[in-house]
């Protein structure tokens, strides 16, 4: 007797939670079914109540129901998802665990009606069928887990012709532009580390730059530096815009420059990718203070500073006292809505540089123009405005630019040989809503732009997105490379897009290499907008091979997963391009962007491309605007306090001040933070850009600093920031989510060396010879990204081979 009275509440309590587990699986079935989705969360959700009303009754049968309710849960689930390790274990974890518990002795004890029976006698064969359907379950997922259904092998061609020499005009041991060069290849000639030895690197010196991330900085906060190294000396950035350089030998700090920057409330990025560099002709190697050498940094207070290379001191012939004014000529002129988060391009004398334009806050806006400074005197050389395209004279007295004109924000490339600036253009904002765009900004928006680096005239422009609704900005820097085509050697331009297309462009004319196509693409935009009919698809694409669908929903469990799938039922989704919604619209590839600004890095001896793209959803919400409520146009008047509650890019809702809606932008996300679309998320990934196939691509990244507890799972994690590659045949990235910097094979992609991070590096490392000691170094930022959520710090650390 004492036994079975012990043994009943464990069955009663054990049946209880398996009632109430059940109706919360019926009540999301339902309503999941309502939705047009799965029978099977209903089906299993009766399973569940059935067994536990059978264990408050002691009865045997309940093993046998939920023998069925397991063997039913593997059949559903391999026909809907096949041996894909991470769904099947959302889709089957708890229903596996609760089969466990239901074979523990104090549950089939309980079973007893006479405590005299032997143990066996409990069972009377009720346990078989539910160990038996237990196993099976194992077994599938023990094969599962041993089946990689998203990785391709494969391997890049060799390398066919010598390495050049001073490629892209910048000495073989430099890195001395954002992408090494004006070409944006982030790619080096250095061939000293390669798969055999890279195993092998270690710190070489590891430099604090004491700039932390403050309670008052806005909440993309981010480290996204790549350094510059010109001889003996690094120069780096850093989100407060300290100019810091280095010793490229040991890291030991020459000279850092405060600008004291005036930090706006209206700041929705804080953040330096990176410094530029120009050197006068026969310029030497000195710290004399004469600013034949210089480093220009643009500022998050809208301003561009010229500092000698050898001193940090403002030069100051340039502009006023080493600086020009970027508000000058700008309309709508309110602080923190604009500004420049990426380095200018520094090419014939010239320092071009574009602006961040604040996005989904008015439909009057800071102009997006491009300016191209003499970059010895600050003087204004030309002015590009797209809302004012065929006009580039400097303005005159009383002028000014073209409100809420589509602006670059991130990094252009150049060719000084043809002449061409090619320009990575965004959008007019407000981002999800175009009722009111401008023929011009149509043009121009989510486009590359040619200029002409002399005069700032446009040569030609490609757009990859017709009036874009999904915050689709070019956040690449093209790459600018020769190919070798069947017709001959093409002069071209590689464009990755946040799509996920790359376009492989003639950036002599702006024409296709590779094709591209217009396909129609899902229509209805919101009231007062209007959608494209068709958009562009280049045949190189990393865009999904398919929508998502309801099975592609995820979540650590079965609960949070029926979740996911409701709320994926419950968006409009109709494939790539689904416009924007009042009822919430799914947008995959989500402007997290397949590629953003990191790009990609591009051989130029191999011809081939290594890539990390990225696959996160995200849901567009247009919240209408209630009569009377921000009405305004301009950002420059009082919000009325309901109207708005976040700015940020990513959360909370965007006011967009003169439009008929607000705007929602949010991850698509499960209720406990995690992505509701099944893993991997990040990859990457090699590209033959002569035959423009996809070679290779393997999934990247554990979750190890993405979960509650340290798990070093190889989910495939997305990445912010981009690669590099040297003619060694190693390519490095250090941008995932994971605290991370890795080393793999060009060839295959097979990862070959990691070393941890003391925080996120999401941002692109660079690699140079030092001339001290002849080493070839590898170089990463690691400081964290605020909107991302990864670890803060202000580390800049070198790796090298040991010494010999």
């Amino acid at each position: 007797m004492p036994e079975r009275s012990g043994l009943r509440p464990m069955l009663w309590i054990s049946g209880l939670v398996i009632i109430l587990l059940g109706f919360a699986l019926g009540a999301g079935g339902v309503w999941l079914l309502q939705l047009g989705g799965s029978w099977y969360y209903l089906a299993a959700g009766f399973g569940f109540v059935l067994t536990g009303l059978l264990l408050l009754f002691r009865s045997r049968a309940a093993l046998w129901v939920y023998a069925v309710v397991v063997l039913g849960t593997i059949a559903w689930a391999v026909d809907e998802i096949g041996l894909d390790w991470w769904p099947l274990a959302a889709r089957g974890d708890v229903v596996f665990l609760i089969g466990l518990w239901l074979l523990m002795p104090w549950i089939t004890r309980g079973f007893r009606r006479d405590p005299a029976d032997p143990p066996p006698a409990a069972w009377r064969g009720a346990g078989l069928p539910l160990s038996a359907a237990l196993l099976i379950g194992a077994a599938i997922g023990i094969a599962a887990m041993l089946t990689d259904r998203h990785s391709m092998p494969g391997e890049l061609p060799a390398a066919q012709g010598a390495v050049p020499q001073d490629y892209g005009g910048v000495p073989d041991g430099d890195w001395r532009a954002y992408g090494r060069s004006s070409y944006g290849e982030r790619w080096s000639p250095l061939a000293q580390i390669t798969p055999e030895n890279v195993a092998g690197l270690q710190v070489a010196w590891h430099y604090r730059t004491g700039d932390i991330r403050g309670p008052n900085d806005p909440q993309e906060t981010t480290f996204e530096l790549t350094p510059i190294k010109v001889r003996d000396t690094l120069y780096v950035c850093t989100p407060h815009n300290f100019v810091i350089a280095l010793d490229a030998e040991t890291g030991r700090e020459k000279w850092r420059y405060d600008p004291k920057i005036s930090q706006s409330k209206n700041l929705q990025h804080l953040t330096c990718r990176g410094v530029s560099y120009h050197e006068a002709a026969g310029a030497q190697a000195t710290a004399s203070g004469d600013c034949s050498r210089r480093i220009f940094m643009p500022t998050a207070d809208a301003r561009l500073i010229a500092l000698d290379a050898g001193t940090g001191q403002p030069c100051p012939g340039f502009g006023q006292n080493g600086q020009v004014d970027l508000w000058d000529g700008m309309p709508e002129r309110q602080d923190g809505m604009y500004y420049s988060t990426s380095p200018p391009v520094v090419t014939r004398d010239l320092v071009i540089i574009a602006g961040n334009v604040s996005d989904n806050v008015s439909v009057k806006m800071p102009s997006g123009v491009i300016r191209a400074y003499d970059a010895t005197t600050g003087r204004l050389v030309w002015a590009w405005d797209p809302g004012r395209p065929d006009r580039t004279e400097p303005l005159g007295p009383g002028e000014s630019y073209v409100a809420s004109s589509p602006n670059s924000w991130s990094i252009s490339s150049a060719d000084e040989a043809l002449g061409l600036i090619y320009i990575p253009m965004g959008n007019q904002p407000p981002d999800q809503w175009g009722g009111r765009r401008t023929p011009e900004a149509e043009r121009y928006s989510s486009a590359i732009v040619a200029l002409e680096i002399a005069t700032g005239r446009p040569r030609w422009v490609f757009q990859t997105v017709h009036h874009d609704l999904w915050d689709m900005d070019i956040g690449s820097q093209p790459s600018v490379i020769d190919l070798d085509m069947p017709t001959g050697r093409v002069p071209a331009l590689v464009a990755p897009t946040k799509r996920g297309d790359i376009y492989v462009l003639d950036r002599r004319t702006g024409e296709p290499i590779i094709p591209v196509e217009e396909r129609p693409v899902p229509q209805g935009a919101a009231e007062g907008d209007r959608t494209a009919p068709t958009q562009p698809f280049s045949a190189l694409t990393f865009t999904p091979d398919r929508p998502l669908e309801e099975r592609d929903a995820w979540g650590m469990t079965m609960f949070d997963q029926l979740l996911c799938r409701i709320q994926f039922r419950s968006l409009r989704y109709e494939g790539i391009f689904t416009p924007p919604s009042e009822q919430g619209s799914l947008v995959y590839p989500g402007n997290f962007g397949v590629f953003d600004w990191g790009g990609i890095a591009v051989d130029p001896v191999r011809q081939v491309a290594f890539a990390n793209p990225d696959y996160m959803a995200f849901v567009d919400r247009l919240i209408r605007r209630q009569q009377g409520q921000g009405q305004q146009e301009s950002a420059q008047e009082p919000a009325s306090g309901s109207d708005i509650e976040g700015t940020q890019e990513t959360g909370g809702v965007n006011p967009n001040y003169g439009a008929p809606f607000m705007v929602a932008l949010n991850a698509f996300l499960s209720p406990l933070g995690l992505p509701c679309q099944a893993p991997p998320w990040g990859y990457v990934a090699g590209v033959d850009l002569r035959s423009g196939k996809v070679v290779y691509r393997h999934k990247n990244g554990t979750i190890r600093d993405s979960s509650p507890v340290p798990l070093p799972f190889k989910m495939g994690v997305p990445s912010l920031g981009g690669p590099i590659m040297t003619a060694g045949g190693v390519a490095f990235l250090t941008s995932t989510l994971d605290q991370y910097i890795r080393a793999y094979d060009v060839t295959t992609g097979r990862q070959l060396w990691e070393d941890r991070l003391p925080a996120g590096a999401q941002a692109t490392p660079m690699t140079y010879r030092s001339e001290q000691s002849g080493r070839q170094f590898v170089v990463v930022a690691a400081g964290g990204h605020g909107s991302l959520g990864t670890r803060a710090g202000d580390s800049i650390i070198a790796y090298a081979l040991p010494q010999r």
